[in-house]
């Protein structure tokens, strides 16, 4: 197989590139500009946002030159290799230059959107906005199928990350018993606000000011709510089952990982063989785990015979004390700049680097606090609701409401704390097409 940057080489040599369009330039985004002057046989045509000139703040800020932003329109950056900036998606979508749509907005129902356009348009994507293939993924996956184009997750992302560790172990003829990724976690963060974010977090309120971070969107992260995302798009996209009644977070040092990514028939925390499961940073009582696996992934394998047991003795693999459960890890990942090489492989191998194959979980939203008839819910991060992962089955069964579609809707009943939320709970707007495939999906796939 011909690598990745060969290939990308061989572009820029034909005069060839990659004919990129992007949708949203903020944080993400902007971690991904970053890299893409310096990636031979790409041409970042077009950026489309809400903010042009935000997003061309953020291009100044990660080193663009302001003549490379300057072309009047998308024809005219094509012609002469700069980029456009505007806030018109939909054109940037249905230009028939553009080979990849990179969809970066963090807004799950207009990602819907855009994604459908593009594969409408035959352009492939990128989608970085995992919520929204949290709560309709399959059917995403299968409408760009359909169209003959590639829908990927990005990698730099920790699902995609993920799925290439479960690739990697299941196409070396391991049987995967856990996958997933790190994260700081205490039970009473599943209440955490905007307002408690930053001290949950390590940060002051002056600090995260300072550096323009927004409280909402670091609160999915600490509230749970992003974590079962992740999981879900990683259990979609390999089959992988979840826990019955969310996530359970074990403590431990990356040392420890196959001791507890274990069944519990054997001492670990698992329900049963092949799950996903999400590793705490932080001991129970709140002390700092040394050597964590917070902003790292990691995937659990299994030596089913003597064999590769006295293998992996033989070559110093950490395992757990049974000699047989060995984990492979990434400490880190690099978010946004690590999203070229999905750009790559659905521009150049037609390949996906992770994809939802089956609807196998859901994120649930879930009441913060006991919530009133009236309240309006403000999605994930925010002061209402937290996203619970539970199998599909479950979540079907109960006619559990996708956390991604819990934004900006009205409750027409009570919920109590810790309760989750279904769609007779709230009065949805049924006229998106984010809602329209939703339901769809749970026909096709329930």
């Amino acid at each position: 197989m011909t690598p990745l940057f060969a290939k990308l080489q061989q572009r820029a040599a034909e005069a060839r590139p990659v004919r990129v369009g992007l949708i949203g330039a903020g944080k993400f985004g902007s971690m991904y500009l970053a890299q893409v002057p310096r990636t031979p046989g790409v041409h970042l045509a077009g950026i489309a946002d809400l903010d042009p000139e935000a997003a061309c703040r953020n291009l100044a800020r990660v080193g663009w030159p302001a003549e490379r932003v300057q072309a009047p329109s998308l024809d005219a950056a094509l012609a002469d290799g700069r980029t456009h900036v505007g806030d018109d998606w939909q054109a940037l979508v249905r230009h028939p230059a553009i080979d990849v749509v990179v969809e970066c907005t963090g807004h799950p129902i207009a990602a819907v959107d855009h994604c459908l356009e593009a594969f409408a348009n035959g352009k492939h994507v990128v989608n970085v906005t995992v919520e929204a293939d949290a709560f309709c993924g399959p059917l995403l996956a299968k409408r760009a199928a359909q169209a003959g184009v590639v829908y990927s997750l990005a990698f730099g992302d920790q699902p995609a990350l993920i799925c290439d560790l479960v690739d990697w172990a299941r196409s070396c003829g391991f049987p995967v018993v856990a996958a997933g990724r790190g994260h700081k976690w205490l039970p009473h963060f599943a209440q955490s606000t905007p307002e408690t974010v930053w001290r949950h977090w390590g940060l002051t309120p002056e600090q995260a000011e300072r550096g323009g971070l927004n409280p909402k969107m670091f609160n999915s992260f600490l509230d749970g709510s992003k974590p079962a995302i992740e999981s879900t798009a990683v259990a979609n996209a390999t089959g992988l089952a979840v826990p019955s009644d969310g996530l359970l977070y074990p403590p431990a040092s990356i040392a420890d990982i196959p001791f507890v990514t274990r069944p519990t028939s054997e001492g670990g925390v698992l329900e049963k063989k092949g799950m996903v499961e999400v590793i705490s940073c932080l001991e129970a009582d709140g002390r700092v785990i040394p050597y964590d696996i917070r902003m790292g992934v990691w995937v659990t394998v299994e030596a089913e015979t003597d064999y590769i047991k006295h293998c992996f003795e033989e070559y110093g693999a950490h395992t757990d004390p049974s000699g047989r459960y060995f984990t492979l890890y990434k400490r880190w990942h690099l978010i946004g700049l690590e999203v070229g090489y999905s750009v790559a492989s659905v521009a150049l191998r037609g390949e996906a680097t992770g994809c939802a194959s089956n609807w196998n979980a859901d994120v649930v939203a879930t009441a913060k606090r006991d919530l009133k008839v009236g309240e309006v819910l403000d999605g994930e991060g925010g002061y209402c609701v937290w996203g619970k992962l539970l199998p599909a089955t479950q979540s079907a069964a109960m006619g559990g409401l996708p956390l991604g579609l819990a934004h900006d809707v009205k409750l027409v009943r009570p919920v109590k704390q810790g309760q989750c939320l279904c769609w007779d709970d709230v009065a949805m707007d049924t006229t998106t097409r984010a809602y329209t495939l939703r339901r769809e999906m749970e026909r096709l796939f329930g």
